[in-house]
């Protein structure tokens, strides 16, 4: 018998133990806590050394990823973030001037989203570095995102620009080389992406479902259709790629499978448009729309011709790629 994947593993194993209605039964991308005028929304991500990074990468930017990781899952659910727990696994060869630098990356992300760390823990292990961090943010009350509101006949939304981060680790390994300018672009969306906050919490009450693309749009969008119970297509030609992908070799397939983009996807009313089109220059984040929803189950992707596309998978799962 095979062993499960992530996702069989958290409905077989995990939901059953997630029996407070805050945590929503694990559907969506953190749990919500009924705290006064405000909810609490809490996150949780690690990144593992060979899995979400290289161990080559610079530490203060492993930090950063670690923490934005979080904070982009905050933005799904249009949280506003304000504290985190900090578990830090780091291997007995991480001398103190590398530990200080992984702090010095966190100082630097704490000053320009505005958290401050509660707490956590630090154990040496002879296996990889792990920095697993709990986020915590809030929403007024009745107020935060997920993955279930998604109605049939609503547009579908992604921000920024796709395939970048997959784009970026194919740099890192040598798989591919663009220019200079291209190479490190790509390879700072991998390393440190952009938590799309300030988008976040302007949809509220716009959005109909939201989630962030961390493990491909394809996978990520069968998310949402599954919990709302929609179908969703999209049009490959639609997809925003950005200056340095647009040629590269696997651009489309890693702008709908590669995941680690930390964009937002999300439904709307076909009326609310011009609100969400205002949405995105209010807060200088470029959003495209890029599919609909419909009746039925599932995500469709069309080509040029209006023909599904065939994809040789869905996106990344965290147990055993």
């Amino acid at each position: 018998m095979a062993p499960r994947g992530e996702f069989e593993l958290i409905a077989d194993l995990l939901r059953p133990l997630a029996t407070d209605p805050a945590a929503r039964a694990l559907t969506d991308d953190g749990a919500v806590l009924t705290a006064g005028a405000d909810d609490l929304v809490l996150v949780k991500d690690a990144v593992v050394a060979g899995v979400h990074f290289l161990a080559t990468d610079p530490p203060g930017t492993i930090a950063q990823k670690a923490l934005r990781v979080n904070l982009s899952d905050l933005a799904a659910m249009g949280a506003t973030p304000t504290h985190y727990l900090l578990a830090l696994i780091r291997p007995r060869s991480a001398d103190d001037a590398y530990l200080e630098a992984l702090v010095a990356g966190l100082v630097q992300d704490q000053e320009a989203f505005g958290v401050s760390l509660l707490g956590g823990d630090t154990v040496a292990t002879p296996g990889p570095l792990v920095l697993s961090i709990t986020a915590l943010g809030r929403v007024p009350a009745g107020t935060a995102l997920t993955r279930s509101g998604a109605r049939p006949g609503e547009d579908v939304w992604v921000s920024g620009t796709l395939g970048d981060a997959a784009l970026g680790l194919q740099v890192l390994r040598g798989a591919w080389q663009p220019s200079e300018d291209a190479a490190a672009a790509l390879v700072r969306r991998y390393r440190v992406p952009e938590p799309r906050l300030a988008l976040g919490s302007a949809l509220r009450g716009i959005a109909t479902a939201c989630q962030d693309v961390s493990d491909g749009l394809v996978q990520d969008l069968g998310h949402i259709a599954q919990q709302s119970g929609v179908s969703v297509t999209l049009e490959a030609a639609a997809l925003p790629l950005s200056g340095a992908a647009v040629d590269a070799p696997g651009a489309l397939e890693a702008a709908l499978t590669g995941g680690d983009d930390y964009e937002l996807v999300f439904t709307a009313p076909k009326d609310a448009r011009g609100r969400v089109e205002e949405v995105a220059r209010r807060t200088a984040v470029p959003v495209v729309q890029i599919g609909a929803t419909s009746l039925g189950t599932g995500v469709a992707v069309l080509d040029d011709a209006g023909e599904p596309l065939a994809l040789a998978g869905a996106g990344w799962t965290h147990c055993w790629n």
